[in-house]
């Protein structure tokens, strides 16, 4: 198969630039696996589709302030940007990051930050990839949070704002760590999330870290040749213990559903931490996940792939062209879908 196996044609209009003023107050289009139809409802009728004893799988990672603008040390001169994509290491903080002007920074030299932040490059990549080591106490994060801002995605034409900082984030995050969100998780409120205890359905939280395979685009001429980057995961026993239990399983995102079929390789469910670069893509048999809600994804990427694979990938492309003719808005702050 290739990437152009998952084209669609998309209006750039309906990229939303900004998230609605109300966070549960998106469309929702439900997928229904089984008679091969779908319906427009709004995200507020989430609950209509909840059973006592489904299981929401949820992503609790905390998007940092990961974008930072500075100058190299030493003379050097000159504005400099990172975003760090993934975490390598906690003390001394050290991130993989994307770096601009990559061409002029090498390794061994130290960049500047604001608030004391100070990183030396200790190596470089590919494509603007570089290793940057922290000089940091434990005010590294604290540091951050004050002179970072929050990573966009490139389809945002618009510089960060102030209430990005809370609207690029779900309402249940508290692992920091990410450098984009998990953003089907975005329309959650709190009084959502309650609704669905009340109807008998567990929430279980587990960890991965977003990093830049979220945006990576298929290079590949053959998606079977495509590795994904990977990612840090973390399913605590508590986790594995609810997913144990009998009942449906409702990922909150892809990089929920990832992380779920990841450790259902091994059954039951334990507990257990380390690297994923599972790149779900038809034809896939899923192991655990029996529904999933997601944002709209970017037309050949592995994102969409996944929903094809879930959904079938005729009806998962008919649902698109559905929501592109009924002008859902799409992709990080746009509408999502509902697929059972």
């Amino acid at each position: 198969m290739k990437a152009s196996d998952f084209h669609f044609d998309l209006p750039a209009e309906l990229i939303a630039q900004e998230p609605l003023p109300e966070r549960s107050a998106s469309r929702m289009l439900v997928v229904n696996r089984e008679t091969g139809t779908f319906e427009d409802r709004q995200f507020t009728d989430f609950t209509d589709y909840v059973l006592a004893g489904d299981k929401l799988v949820v992503n609790n990672t905390r998007v940092l302030p990961a974008r930072l603008v500075g100058s190299r040390a030493g003379g050097g001169g000159g504005r400099v940007e990172a975003l760090l994509v993934k975490r390598l290491a906690e003390s001394p903080p050290r991130w993989k990051a994307l770096v601009r002007p990559a061409k002029r920074i090498r390794a061994g030299e130290t960049l500047l930050f604001a608030a004391g932040l100070e990183a030396k490059v200790v190596a470089a990549g590919e494509r603007g990839i570089r290793e940057l080591e922290f000089v940091s106490d434990s005010r590294f994060y604290e540091a951050l949070d004050a002179v970072g801002s929050m990573p966009l995605p490139p389809y945002i034409k618009r510089a960060a704002g102030a209430s990005d900082r809370e609207r690029y984030q779900t309402v249940y995050a508290d692992q920091p760590g990410s450098a984009a969100a998990p953003t089907a998780g975005l329309h959650f409120t709190p009084e959502i999330l309650e609704a669905v205890e009340r109807k008998g359905a567990s929430r279980i939280e587990i960890t991965l870290e977003v990093g830049l395979g979220t945006f990576q685009p298929i290079t590949a001429a053959s998606i079977d040749n495509h590795r994904l980057h990977s990612e840090r995961y973390a399913m605590s026993a508590s986790a594995a213990a609810g997913l144990n239990k009998p009942g449906r399983v409702i990922a909150i995102g892809t990089t929920s559903v990832r992380t779920v079929e990841h450790c259902a390789l091994r059954r039951p469910f334990q507990a257990a931490s380390g690297e994923t670069d599972i790149f779900i893509y038809p034809p896939y048999e899923f192991r655990a996940v029996g529904g999933m809600l997601t944002n709209f994804h970017l037309p050949e990427s592995s994102l969409l792939m996944l929903v094809c694979a879930f959904a079938g990938q005729d009806l998962a492309l008919a649902a698109y062209q559905h929501a592109v003719e009924r002008e859902y808005r799409f992709y990080s702050y746009g509408d999502c879908m509902l697929l059972l």
